[in-house]
């Protein structure tokens, strides 16, 4: 079988989960993303643990490796990591989780919370927002709000990271039942042997 490295199109993996045994998905969201919905037989490491452990994790990895986050921009970031440290053949789902169930891949779905993206979606629209009202109707310094938020947003794209994101994760109904570690997620994943590298 062919290696598959770059961006996979959703379809493409739908197929490849059917048929390919040496096929290993590793899903980079948070824990309590991965509990909402996830594809049957990924495994989750987390972004912050992946940038953690990332030797450990390039270790552990065999076969045909495919990162899955909400949309890819995640993905393509544990992809540099792991490029970084000498595994650089693993592929990104392009359009993450969302595109491989709208291509009818089957997800394991468990507490239904919102994706980290529309919730900063959702919290920076309800604090520019806030801060336009606020200025026209309590004190027009909280104008300042808006345009922070919006400076916040710009060195976000510029620098591919989201401190909005990172805090929300923290709130409690972002958190999962068990955070994983290194033991729970990067060692779950069965240890690659020389043959099976190369």
């Amino acid at each position: 079988m062919e290696s598959i490295t770059g961006t996979l199109a959703a379809s493409e993996l739908k197929e490849r989960v059917a048929r390919d045994d040496a096929l290993t998905i590793v899903d980079v969201r948070s824990a309590a993303e991965f509990e909402s919905a996830h594809i049957r037989g990924s495994y989750n490491v987390p972004l912050p643990l992946l940038s953690e452990h990332t030797r450990d994790l390039a270790e552990r990895l065999k076969g045909h490796v495919v990162l899955v986050c909400q949309s890819g921009v995640r993905a393509a970031d544990a992809h540099q990591r792991l490029a970084a440290v000498g595994l650089d053949s693993a592929a990104i789902l392009s359009g993450g989780i969302s595109a491989y169930e709208a291509a009818g891949g089957a997800v394991v779905r468990g507490a239904q919370r919102w994706a980290m993206d529309r919730q900063v979606r959702m919290t920076a629209g309800s604090l520019v927002l806030l801060g336009f009202v606020g200025s026209k109707l309590v004190t027009p310094g909280l104008g300042y709000l808006s345009a922070a938020i919006g400076a916040g947003l710009v060195y976000s794209a510029v620098t591919n990271s989201c401190a909005m994101a990172a805090l929300l994760s923290k709130m409690p109904w972002n958190k999962s039942t068990a955070n994983p570690t290194l033991d729970s997620a990067i060692r779950s994943i069965p240890r690659a042997t020389q043959a099976s590298r190369a």
